[in-house]
């Protein structure tokens, strides 16, 4: 593991300013490692292939880490159609699974910046072997033995959450900027679902709302789930283990790692049987 004591501000030049992203847009998550990572070049793994993650190597406050990104540009594979920022695509699962494996036999810690929608679902997304590829990345993560951080920017919903290191999967910290939203969907489509049983159950009960009281329940219901989506109240339930604004993201994982990183318990690294 990193020696725990030689993990410190690096005395360099002053660091690049936390550039803070429209998270309701589309945005480069490299512009914002500057601000996190050492001077150091970050060395991207595979940067043309599964664009939808970024994944490499840097440094921080000289220790080496993975970093493990959702990317929320648009990009255009080497064949087959656009894919959406965001999402988990089956080649990007397949070069974080390979990737996070990679850190684990070299020792090397993990930092998870998660914006995420989740899984490309659908007939073709399937087809191609995302449940398969999906396993893989969830298989190495939850097998891993190196420290696990985790930071969320901005959404962070549905399988997502546990593909990229959420709660149920142990990392070591775990923070939040105050953007982050954390849930099963977002709020538009949650409303829609629980308007929708919530109707029927209405009908059942011999009840026809009309448009107004449809519309009614509609806010109602997507103010209640935007409230239990904000971070704060996760942060209340113990979710995260604290909100950082994001100009402290740096000096709260300088923290975490001369934490994390003071005791390796000498275990080898296992993923079990993975589908190929």
């Amino acid at each position: 593991p990193a020696d725990a004591a030689k993990i410190r501000e690096d005395g360099g030049s002053e660091r690049a300013t936390m550039p803070v992203p429209d998270l309701t847009a589309e945005y480069d998550i490299r512009d914002l490692l500057p601000a996190i990572l050492d001077h150091a070049p970050f060395d991207e793994y595979k940067r043309e292939f599964g664009q939808t993650l970024v994944c490499g190597f840097g440094r921080i406050g000289t220790a080496a880490v993975g970093i493990v990104a959702n990317q929320r540009k648009r990009s255009k594979p080497a064949s087959g159609p656009i894919q959406y920022g965001g999402v988990i695509y089956v080649d990007a699962a397949d070069k974080a699974a390979r990737f996070v494996m990679d850190c684990n036999q070299s020792r090397i810690p993990i930092v998870f910046l998660q914006d995420v929608n989740g899984f490309m679902v659908g007939r073709d997304s399937e087809q191609a072997g995302i449940i398969k590829a999906g396993a893989k990345l969830v298989n190495a993560i939850a097998n891993s033995i190196v420290p696990k951080i985790t930071v969320i920017l901005g959404g962070s919903f549905g399988a997502g959450n546990y593909a990229l290191c959420g709660k149920a999967f142990d990392p070591r910290f775990l923070f939040a900027w105050p953007t982050a939203k954390y849930a099963v969907m977002g709020g538009g489509q949650a409303a829609d679902t629980l308007l929708e049983i919530q109707v029927l159950a209405l009908k059942r009960a011999g009840h026809e709302p009309d448009a107004d009281e449809l519309e009614e329940l509609r806010q109602k219901v997507k103010k209640s789930y935007d409230e239990q989506t904000d971070v704060r109240y996760a942060a209340a339930r113990l979710w995260v283990d604290r909100i950082i604004a994001p100009e402290e993201t740096r000096s709260a994982l300088l923290m975490a790692l001369a934490v994390a990183t003071r005791y390796d318990d000498g275990r080898p690294f296992r993923t079990g049987v993975l589908q190929v």
